[in-house]
């Protein structure tokens, strides 16, 4: 076996930081993962930052620079670039692999220990689990590894995961990458909030395109298309609890609310809109919140007295099997898609609360009689997350996100939540948030928080976070080693081996 190329040596540091004198004719880059192998094994490390070095004096340098720029004799043979100057790298140990066993760093590689790059052998413990969930492949500096990085997807996915990044990092890309892997795996059922519509590929390729898609993904949007329901919610199916921390009320209007659900039952929300009587309650309080209802539902009684909607979605003559529908589904381990994008905020999170209460309810039930344990674990995929899981909304009273956010694990439902503003979103929930794949920021308010709300210690991954491509990550997960850097592969081109195989076996069959 020929000897891998030595790229630097260890000179100085302490344990967490220490410092590789890199060899002059190699290249080391910011987030490189490199090896320093010992007798029963290797240590991994991982750059974070990179300087200058030099044994030549501050001042000598300063007068030698001023010569060369100002034109004079460049004839400098004691500035030996192999030598004397050079490039320093500094790292922090992420993991020993020693005797079959991988353990988190507690003392130091041997001191000037050569270094080289990672290779594949190296990274053998990172094993794909039975029930996984795709991320991409490991990720060097800019160099891919032929390794995959899967997540436990039972345990990634109830523990909640956070996704951050500004625009155009990738984040749907992502997304779509873990759905697409997750699509035949019946022990995961996942709501997806699609304010967008690009997760099914109505204008190209998208989850609709998997192989076993007409098994497992169901489509629901007010925008006809083959294959898609249009998603229509009976006016009996929503409650007052549904509206709970996305619609803020007065508490005369509360009140209201709570006479009518009382008096009416299933039909409070049409008692309402028929000016039916609420014992107790003034006109004056009926008449605003009528409005506040129809406005925010876009629910309003035409000419005839008939309730109707003006997008659709909520009906007192249609949509009475839609929930039940769509929690069948999820039980199954089905992939449920929302397109949200003809609804306002208020209606795309109402619709998900109405969901998302029911079937908290139901797996709480589950849990009493004591099968929780033989469904499938279901996570609600919501972008935008503070709207609902920021300080201000978690201010004006708790909404069912929050309430999944901090106990929806002992229930096996959780939280895919993807965001630009990590900031806005308090720590307490942030801590429960086990698994965040980081995309890159260069907000450093935004670093702040993903650093100190993440499960491994990133305090000296800034600069790290910041440089981080399109399509570039790092996995920080209480499921993982250490802070895996991914690179997550192109959707169209992750998903080509999948379509062509499902052609090739058309083709079988028709031959």
């Amino acid at each position: 076996m020929a000897k891998l190329e030595v790229v630097g040596s260890l000179v100085r540091g302490k344990h967490g930081h220490l410092m590789i004198r890199q060899k002059s004719d190699a290249v080391i880059e910011l987030g490189d993962l490199l090896v320093a192998d010992n007798p029963d094994g290797h240590t991994l490390l991982q750059v974070f930052d990179l300087g200058y070095g030099s044994l030549i004096s501050t001042k000598s340098l300063e007068m030698i620079s001023g010569m060369m720029v100002e034109g004079y004799s460049t004839d400098l043979g004691f500035m030996d670039p192999n030598l004397r100057n050079y490039v320093i790298a500094e790292v922090k140990a992420v993991a020993d692999f020693s005797k079959g066993k991988v353990r988190i760093p507690k003392t130091l590689p041997k001191f000037l220990n050569e270094v080289r790059q990672v290779t594949s052998k190296d990274l053998e413990f990172i094993k794909k689990p039975d029930n996984p969930v795709y991320l991409g492949k490991i990720r060097s500096g800019s160099k891919i590894i032929d390794v995959d990085v899967n997540l436990e997807a039972e345990q990634a996915l109830k523990h909640h995961i956070l996704v951050p990044a500004t625009t155009g990092r990738g984040k749907s890309n992502l997304v779509k990458t873990m759905v697409w892997s997750l699509i035949p795996n019946s022990k995961v059922g996942l709501l997806i909030l699609d304010p967008h519509d690009e997760y099914y590929g109505r204008h190209g390729k998208g989850l609709k395109d998997h192989p076993e898609a007409s098994k497992f993904v169901s489509y629901y949007s007010p925008k006809t298309t083959p294959g898609s329901i249009i998603p229509v919610f009976h006016l009996s199916s929503v409650r007052y609890s549904h509206f709970r921390g996305i619609i803020d009320f007065t508490e005369a209007q509360s009140d209201a609310l709570n006479v009518a659900s009382s008096n009416y039952n299933e039909l409070w929300l049409e008692a309402i809109m028929r000016d039916e009587e609420l014992p107790g309650v003034q006109l004056l309080t009926r008449q605003v919140l009528k409005r506040r209802l129809s406005t925010s539902l876009g629910i309003y009684l035409d000419d005839s007295g008939d309730i109707q909607c003006r997008t659709g979605t909520f009906s007192n003559t249609r949509g009475e099997s839609t929930l039940s529908d769509i929690l069948k589904k999820l039980e199954s381990g089905g992939k449920v898609i929302i397109d949200t994008s003809l609804f306002s905020d208020q209606v795309e999170l109402l619709v998900g609360s109405i969901v998302l209460n029911e079937a908290l309810n139901k797996y709480k039930y589950y849990k009493q009689e004591g099968t929780l344990d033989e469904k499938p674990v279901l996570s609600v995929l919501i972008e935008e997350a503070p709207r609902v899981l920021g300080a201000e909304a978690m201010a004006s009273g708790s909404n069912i996100y929050g309430d999944v956010a901090r106990e929806g694990r002992k229930f096996r439902i959780g939280l895919t939540a993807i965001t630009q503003l990590t900031s806005l979103i308090p720590r307490t929930v942030l801590a429960n948030m086990n698994t965040k794949i980081i995309l890159g920021n260069e907000l450093e308010l935004e670093r702040e928080a993903i650093i100190t709300s993440a499960s491994q210690d990133l305090s000296q991954d800034d600069q790290n976070i910041a440089s981080l491509d399109i399509g570039e990550a790092i996995v920080s997960s209480n499921f993982t080693k250490f802070a895996i850097p991914i690179q997550i592969p192109l959707f169209e081109d992750y998903i080509k081996p999948f379509i062509e195989n499902k052609s090739s076996r058309k083709i079988g069959l028709v031959g």
